[in-house]
């Protein structure tokens, strides 16, 4: 992680929540003085920041300098509203394409997705608040800048924005190894919305039982599965090829 991505310090911090930088993550020491912790949280109202209670010896393997107890990441991008997107896309007229990443946290992987996402024309990208890659400056190297590109969108459930997303009229696809039909034997041609999950557990089974659709991709060889970011290219640019 690089230090253009951390600060760290109970004012640090506080300065820049109050002067309404983006919060991606922030670390407080276990047993953190009330008076301090309730300053932090309360500045921290609205903003959907993910906060984790660890101890002070996770703080020091980050920065050997002198934390305080409090240790925040600063994300590069402005997260946008999800709903703002879909009424953007449907008043000119295009048939949105959302990507759902359910659960993945590499942050090399995330980049990797971006980058396929914003070649493939991906209107924006969801992620849930917690339980996901850190949206750091290696983020936007691994995506070749990309990010700067895709909206990201953080929210805190990802079933009830999938649930949103199907009453607004996208067609929900889940892309999983759990299905008998592949990814070449459905239609992509309307508002769309593709759900990838997470390497180590694949997608929730809460979205799952939302999605209209699964969908595998063949595999002819050994391995059981792509890497998700392979994944994510193959099934955009099956969209892609449709839609075309």
């Amino acid at each position: 992680m690089k230090n253009q991505d951390i600060i760290f310090g109970t004012r640090p911090v506080l300065e820049a929540i109050r002067s309404g930088k983006t919060i991606e993550k922030i670390f407080i020491q276990k047993n953190l003085s009330k008076e301090i912790l309730n300053e932090i949280t309360n500045n921290l109202k609205n903003k959907n920041a993910n906060i984790s209670f660890v101890p002070k010896e996770k703080l020091n393997r980050i920065t050997k300098k002198n934390h305080q107890g409090i240790i925040c990441y600063i994300s590069p991008i402005a997260y946008q509203p999800p709903h703002e997107i879909i009424q953007r896309c449907y008043e000119s007229g295009k048939d949105p394409v959302i990507l759902i990443l359910d659960r993945i946290t590499d942050t090399r992987n995330f980049g990797a997705i971006t980058r396929v996402s914003e070649a493939a024309g991906v209107d924006a990208i969801v992620i849930p608040e917690k339980e996901t890659a850190l949206i750091t400056s290696e983020a936007v190297k691994s995506s070749a800048g990309a990010i700067n590109y895709v909206p990201i969108c953080k929210v805190k459930s990802l079933k009830n924005i999938t649930q949103e997303f199907k009453d607004s009229g996208l067609k929900i696809i889940a892309c999983t190894e759990k299905s008998e039909q592949d990814i070449y034997s459905i239609d992509y041609k309307g508002p769309t919305c593709i759900i990838l999950g997470s390497e180590k557990d694949g997608i929730s089974k809460n979205l799952l039982e939302i999605s209209d659709e699964k969908v595998k991709i063949p595999m002819q060889g050994k391995i059981e599965s792509l890497n998700v970011s392979s994944s994510s290219a193959v099934i955009l640019y099956e969209l892609i090829r449709q839609r075309n």
